[in-house]
């Protein structure tokens, strides 16, 4: 299947860095924020997230991993933080795509088991297919696809790219 490019290294940074600049607008009024990334890809774009955001603003950020079983997602959510360390804070929950929801629903849900100050979720592309009322608060990108097509995303060092196939 050919692949078609839809945002190379530069725009991906841009993208990034719209997105960071949107999550402190929205939390200017807070300490410190939570990133929160769904592994893998969420988690490295999380990763970038917090790079940009700390050379941008006062904020005290904390990274946390996600790792949700994509093929049972109703199975245990795990965070590298721990319910105590993310409570009544503000919260971003990033995944690299949006594809149907079901993964940033179940995240979602995993974290209102306990009070928090605010949730947003962000995604570098929201590909307008979704299952479940989810949506991104902040993204880089919206891509109106057929279902049979397919978004990657690639965040390797100097091999950053988004492409439809």
């Amino acid at each position: 299947m050919k692949k078609h490019p839809i945002l190379n290294g530069e725009q991906i940074k841009h993208k990034i860095r719209r997105i960071a600049y949107q999550i402190y607008e929205s939390n200017i009024d807070e300490k410190e924020v939570i990133i929160a990334g769904i592994a893998n890809n969420g988690f490295e774009l999380a990763k970038k997230l917090e790079k940009e955001l700390k050379q941008i603003s006062p904020l005290a950020i904390s990274l946390c991993k996600v790792e949700i079983d994509k093929k049972n997602p109703l199975g245990e959510v795990r965070t590298s933080l721990s319910s105590d360390e993310y409570q009544n804070k503000s919260i971003i929950l990033v995944d690299d795509v949006l594809n149907s929801g079901t993964t940033l629903i179940y995240g979602v849900r995993h974290f209102l088991e306990v009070p928090l100050k605010q949730f947003r979720t962000a995604v570098l592309v929201d590909r307008n297919h979704k299952k479940y009322p989810v949506k991104a608060d902040f993204k880089g990108l919206s891509l109106s696809t057929s279902l049979s097509e397919t978004v990657k995303v690639s965040l390797e060092k100097n091999n950053e790219r988004v492409e439809l196939s």
